[in-house]
């Protein structure tokens, strides 16, 4: 099992677009993917479903763990982790 915890930097957090552009990438993989809200304490959910991440309530500057168990499972956290780097495909907060 792979693991990474990100800092949210993007100004809506895990909200509409940017969760969209999240699940989308995580389903890209076959391995398993989930996420939890760190800072909200959050039960870890589902990545590859977008009414699951909505649930987490990611805002900006809000800590997430991303984990992923299976054959792409490095592949799959490091895409996520430049997911998040990249605020989302939105703007970072600066």
């Amino acid at each position: 099992m792979q693991v990474a915890e990100l800092e949210v930097h993007n100004k809506s957090g895990l909200h509409a677009r940017p969760a969209a552009t999240f699940v989308k990438t995580a389903a890209g993989f076959r391995s398993s993917v989930s996420v939890e809200n760190l800072t909200r304490g959050a039960a870890a959910a589902n990545a590859k479903s977008l009414l699951a991440v909505l649930g987490c309530g990611v805002e900006m500057g809000h800590r997430i763990r991303v984990s992923a168990e299976g054959e792409d499972e490095e592949a799959a956290i490091a895409a996520l982790r430049t997911l998040a780097e990249g605020g989302f495909g939105e703007a970072v907060a600066g």
